[in-house]
């Protein structure tokens, strides 16, 4: 089944089309309000970090890529714990979850599938994004957090 239309994100993994909430399959985006730290200075063998809203920076990010533009959800047969429908989206030709995760928005959700793992380690490789310093795994910090 697919879902075709205009966006409105609800965080960095969630978007909805036409009333319907969509999870994007096999990502895990940090949450809105969570805090990542980036390195913003070298000195000798210290390494100085700020704190940064990476939850908010990978919301925007796909608000961005989406914004105006036409979006196909291919979905998957089940719904998660939530009762949003899980799928994988694209812009054209685009798959945006792959997108996410290879700029570092998003990370491979391992638990649920392995099609994301090589984009992981490319932005890993390539410090993007939330690779470029410290964070705690999105669904760690939502157990923490809850």
């Amino acid at each position: 089944k697919t879902i075709l239309g205009k966006t409105k994100v609800i965080d960095g993994d969630t978007i909805k089309i036409n009333k319907k909430k969509i999870r994007l399959f096999g990502i895990d985006a940090p949450e809105r309000k969570q805090i990542c730290k980036k390195k913003y200075a070298n000195f000798l063998i210290f390494n100085f970090q700020k704190n940064y809203k990476c939850g908010e920076v990978s919301t925007l990010a796909l608000m961005k890529k989406l914004k105006d533009k036409e979006v196909k959800c291919v979905l998957e047969k089940n719904k998660d714990k939530y009762k949003r429908n899980i799928g994988t989206c694209y812009i054209n030709n685009l798959d945006i979850n792959k997108w996410l995760v290879k700029n570092g928005y998003a990370i491979a959700y391992k638990r649920y599938s392995k099609k994301y793992v090589l984009d992981e380690q490319y932005a890993k490789k390539n410090k993007l994004g939330i690779w470029r310093g410290a964070f705690i795994e999105p669904e760690k910090w939502r157990r923490i957090m809850n």
